[in-house]
């Protein structure tokens, strides 16, 4: 048979019962069980008994039951219960939900010991306030009833003084509360309008930094064309001291044969020099001419200069007639043909130029030209006359008669350079 067991109302911990309570407990449930009566007794009958008794609810109890369990027992106190005994805390339980019965709560020692002190406590302040309160009444039983209302007055009109500074101060709270809501609302604002500032300085920063990365992009680029640009006027400046005619063009007068940029200008009999490299040097010859002619802006008259290479010709003017500067040998030296013509005729072009350049600078020419023979004149030696024509002439004097005619060009070409490019 188990034991019940009691826990504290206030701490929940399990009540420690004395070992004379626990005896009287047991021999109690004893005699209960020898005592009890049948099972077989109707249900109906014990329970209207009981409820005839409900307002006795020790009578149905042993001295010694009372005096050890003075509580209301919830659960199943022991294996070997009776009817009678169920039937008991059925009808309790019921009697205790209802309010019908006052139920008494085990608690330990501790919890008891505070209890009582907090009971005392409670106790003393009640004193305490009744005193206070017989005090009062002996002092209000001595007033008068003129002090009475006089002092009715005074605190009527502290209570009204006291109702206006209750207004004033709800007034000021309502204003604080207005003051607060509008602050709240500008705070809200000034929040929202850091927030923007915020972003806005991050789009600043990162405009910032596109801007800092193309500025030196093109801090780059600008020291690039800046080195270009000196570059190119170191150049320029070289270039405007170097003399282009005389890089471009060439010409010696050393030996048998003239010479202009590296092409032999003529035959003789013991150098024969093919037609091709003759013809690319009368080329560069009549390129020459035509350069001379352009830098001193003269239009040559009857004629007009053509240069292409080793095929260049000469264009009348008058039957648009070309006179040929090229030849592959296979024209008739015993007739004037078109190959002399047009050597005579750019004779004829280059004698404008001369008289030109004496009618401005006085330039004087080694060999004279006379451009109706063809003929070409030593001025400063002998006096002898030399044909460019191939008619009826040798290979030596026709040779001799294109050096003349490029020693003239090497003298008027340095004269170009001294006027046109030596100032720069």
């Amino acid at each position: 048979m188990s034991s019940t067991c009691f826990l504290c109302h206030r701490c929940n911990k399990p009540l420690k019962i004395s070992p004379d309570l626990s005896a009287m407990q047991k021999r109690s449930l004893e005699a209960q069980h020898h005592a009890s009566p049948s099972a077989k007794m109707p249900v109906s009958g014990k329970l209207e008994d009981r409820t005839s008794r409900r307002h006795h609810p020790d009578r149905g109890r042993t001295a010694q039951e009372s005096a050890c369990c003075p509580f209301t027992l919830l659960g199943e106190p022991s294996t070997q219960r009776t009817l009678d005994s169920i039937q008991n805390t059925i009808l309790e339980t019921f009697e205790t939900v209802s309010g019908q019965k006052d139920v008494e709560h085990p608690l330990c020692v501790d919890c008891m010991d505070g209890l009582l002190e907090e009971l005392d406590t409670q106790l003393t302040l009640a004193e305490a306030d009744n005193q206070k309160y017989k005090s009062f009444m002996e002092r209000e039983s001595l007033v008068s009833d003129e002090e009475r209302e006089a002092l009715n007055a005074e605190l009527l009109a502290e209570l009204q003084s006291l109702e206006q500074e209750e207004a004033r101060l709800t007034q000021e709270l309502q204003d604080v509360d207005h003051q607060h809501a509008r602050i709240e609302a500008e705070l809200k604002a000034a929040e929202a309008e850091s927030r923007e500032l915020e972003q806005q300085e991050e789009q600043d920063l990162k405009d910032y930094a596109a801007l800092k990365m193309e500025e030196l992009e093109l801090t780059d680029e600008l020291s690039s064309v800046e080195n270009q640009l000196a570059y190119v006027q170191k150049q320029l400046q070289s270039l405007s001291k170097t003399d282009i005619l005389n890089i471009t063009f060439t010409i010696l007068d050393e030996g048998p044969l003239g010479i202009i940029n590296n092409f032999r200008l003529g035959r003789i009999p013991d150098i024969q020099v093919g037609w091709n490299e003759i013809n690319a040097a009368w080329g560069q010859t009549a390129l020459l001419l035509f350069t001379l002619s352009k830098i001193a802006g003269l239009q040559f008259q009857r004629y007009q200069l053509v240069p292409c290479g080793d095929h260049s010709y000469i264009k009348s003017l008058a039957g648009d007639e070309m006179l040929l500067l090229f030849s592959d040998g296979s024209h008739n030296i015993f007739y004037d043909n078109k190959y002399d013509r047009g050597m005579k005729a750019f004779l004829d072009c280059l004698q404008q130029f001369v008289k030109m350049l004496k009618k401005e600078e006085g330039l004087f020419l080694p060999y004279r030209i006379h451009v109706k023979g063809g003929m070409l004149e030593d001025a400063t030696g002998s006096g002898k006359c030399y044909s460019i024509r191939t008619h009826l002439n040798t290979e030596d004097e026709w040779a001799k008669a294109l050096k003349f005619m490029l020693t003239n060009l090497k003298l008027i070409l340095a004269w170009a350079s001294s006027k046109y490019y030596s100032k720069k």
